[in-house]
């Protein structure tokens, strides 16, 4: 059963973002929508992870961010779910899952032992995203898919109500990408958040966004994935050599990617 969305609209209005003089981000304007799937695209170095960033409070912008609630005199903030698109992290470090858990949980320091509490919400939240069987597998060793599903099940935690997902499927080969993609998809529909996709991999936000914003520093368009991904939209992102093009494999799907510059 979904459940009942809490804020149902984040507001973004005239957001702009400075960083040494130089501006990443200007005059944002966008809405994401409660309960859908919002895909953020453009080309490398247009400001994706920046906005997502700035979403979470992590670096100062002007303008403003609103989180519009679903109950008209609530109370409270909204829970946010956040998937960086890398962990840098020492791989041969004796960190297992379940240590990683502890760090963000307990107060005990990890080096003294994991509670029994530690244990079970670990596991909890490892189930509910199909890698429970991963609690004691040291962090390092896992692989991009692996490593995919312990980061998500630990932003789900919360049970939030925005989740931020920064390039989930980077680095994971295309069985991983569309296994991790449709369980993703199951977890939004049992829960109802609304989600916040950034992905250069055109055939995920083709198949999963039910919007799509176009990035490139400032808002290139906006709007319904099937009225935004044309030809058009990608030469105004990507420059006049981008293009589409497609590749099959076993599902039948084909993949789309923007080039010059992805």
């Amino acid at each position: 059963m979904n459940r009942p969305a809490r804020f149902h609209t984040l507001e973004i209005r005239d957001l702009s973002v400075r960083a040494g003089g130089t501006e990443i981000l200007s005059g944002i304007d966008a809405d994401i929508r409660c309960g859908e799937v919002t895909a953020l695209v453009g080309p490398n170095g247009a400001g994706k992870t920046t906005l997502l960033l700035a979403i979470l409070g992590l670096v100062p912008y002007t303008g403003r961010i609103r989180f519009c609630r679903a109950e008209e005199h609530g109370k409270g903030t909204p829970r946010i779910g956040y998937v960086p698109q890398r962990l840098d992290l020492d791989r041969n470090a004796p960190l297992t899952v379940l240590d990683f858990f502890a760090l963000s949980t307990q107060r005990l320091p990890v080096f003294l032992g994991r509670s029994g509490k530690t244990r079970s919400e670990a596991e909890a939240a490892l189930r509910r995203g199909k890698a429970d069987h991963l609690i004691d597998r040291p962090l390092g060793k896992l692989s991009g898919g692996e490593l995919q599903r312990v980061l998500l099940a630990l932003a789900l935690r919360g049970n939030p109500d925005i989740l931020l997902l920064d390039e989930p499927v980077s680095g994971v080969d295309v069985s991983g990408e569309e296994l991790f993609c449709d369980f993703l998809d199951q977890i939004h529909r049992e829960s109802g958040f609304s989600l916040l996709l950034v992905s250069h991999d055109l055939s995920v936000v083709a198949r999963h966004a039910d919007r799509v914003i176009c990035l490139n520093r400032s808002i290139v368009c906006q709007g319904a994935t099937t009225e935004v991904l044309t030809p058009e939209t990608l030469n105004a992102m990507y420059g006049s050599e981008a293009r589409l093009f497609s590749h099959g494999h076993s599902d039948g799907h084909g993949h789309l990617h923007g080039e010059g510059n992805p």
